[in-house]
């Protein structure tokens, strides 16, 4: 078997893969791209079991076709270390010996027959497919994924929940899709009320093919093609595909979650607070991160002290509250990773009493969007 290709062209593909590659596997196969040639389409796939992902590359001048694994870090070394001009791949196909030629040398090492790599069979069970624009899954990720869980625990909370409702349809939802993340301190609702993938579906996406899908989407405007079932899906985007297990289990009912009513309305400029919020916090508490709002009309009082050290410090910020005079406190850590991610000049904080959750919200929301900070405040003590 022998193909031509750029070297940069696959570098750029087998780079993108491998972030599906875990650096420890329990199957050694594993550690292996699976490069299949067919005609001048080079397939290049990278798997940990759970998640595959693929892509495809231009060869020319090929012969022969089939399979060879190839450990991906080597791969990926050798081609790091050769400036961008055309490559040569000859492997036996009896010995599994690769050779790599460029234009001044060439690198040799052993490849593993690619029979042995595993590959997902295809599910007998009924496969729902739809199509949603890749600007509306980058920025439903782009939203969430930060508020995801990490505790074991509760897996379900580890992952994105995609919410997909029909426009014509009746559910506590709102129409279109929606992307809800949360670690039970905060929670996170993005909705996209212009698209209308035409079904009812809901999944939780684990982190990294969530991650991984993310990185792939950038900034391209085009479509994900998406093709599930009960259990899995794959997702394409261009010449790569990533297929992936979902997380088992029920996705608590977020909506109940969200107060009704927060009659009280607090709207400030967001960097002016998230800044503010930075300097406080380095005087909380280390273990609670507490840090208090003494909320009144046209201001608001941001505190934090720590005991143990005798230290504390205090800023004041002006706003525009409409409410009864309040102190809360907020964890200053997922504060400030709620207004990092919330894009908007000024953001409006709605209230109701100090032991109910706060709910972050951009001042505009952008045409067929809705975004929904949730967090949960801290008891405050007097001091």
């Amino acid at each position: 078997m022998k193909f031509n290709v750029s070297s940069k062209a696959l570098q750029s593909q087998l780079t993108a893969v491998s972030k599906v590659i875990n650096s420890k596997n329990a199957l050694s196969i594993l550690d292996n791209f699976l490069l299949i040639l067919q005609g001048d389409t080079l397939t290049i796939t990278g798997s940990d079991s759970e998640n595959t992902m693929t892509a495809t590359a231009q060869v020319f001048d090929s012969e022969g076709e089939g399979p060879i694994a190839i450990n991906a870090k080597r791969l990926l070394d050798v081609l790091k270390e050769v400036p961008a001009q055309p490559i040569t791949f000859e492997i036996n196909d009896q010995t599994k010996e690769v050779d790599i030629r460029f234009l001044n040398g060439h690198f040799n090492f052993m490849g593993i027959d690619g029979n042995e790599f595993p590959l997902k069979d295809d599910s007998a069970e009924e496969k729902q497919s739809f199509t949603i624009p890749a600007s509306v899954v980058r920025k439903g990720l782009e939203n969430t994924l930060f508020a995801v869980g990490t505790d074991a625990i509760r897996p379900i909370m580890t992952g994105v929940y995609w919410d997909i409702c029909p426009r014509e349809g009746e559910s506590e939802a709102l129409p279109g899709i929606t992307f809800v993340a949360s670690d039970t301190h905060k929670l996170v609702r993005y909705t996209n009320t212009e698209c209308n993938p035409g079904l009812t579906a809901g999944f939780i996406l684990p982190p990294k093919p969530a991650a991984i899908l993310r990185a792939l989407i950038g900034k391209e405007d085009g479509d994900v093609a998406i093709e599930m079932d009960a259990q899995s899906a794959t997702f394409t985007i261009g010449e790569f595909k990533l297929s992936c297990r979902f997380i088992k289990g029920k996705y608590p009912n977020y909506n109940r979650v969200i107060p009704d009513n927060n009659p009280f309305e607090l709207t400030i400029d967001r960097i002016s607070l998230l800044t503010a919020m930075r300097r406080v916090s380095l005087f909380a508490n280390a273990a609670s991160s507490l840090v208090r709002l003494n909320i009144r009309q046209g201001e608001v009082l941001l505190g934090a002290q720590d005991l143990d050290y005798s230290t504390s410090a205090e800023e004041r910020l002006e706003c525009d509250y409409q409410g009864n005079v309040m102190t809360i406190g907020f964890n200053a850590v997922y504060m400030i990773e709620v207004l990092n991610n919330l894009q908007s000049d000024t953001v409006v904080i709605r209230l109701s009493d100090p032991a109910r959750p706060g709910i972050f919200v951009p001042l505009v929301q952008l045409e067929g969007e809705d975004v929904l900070m949730l967090l949960m405040p801290m008891q405050v003590m007097d001091y």
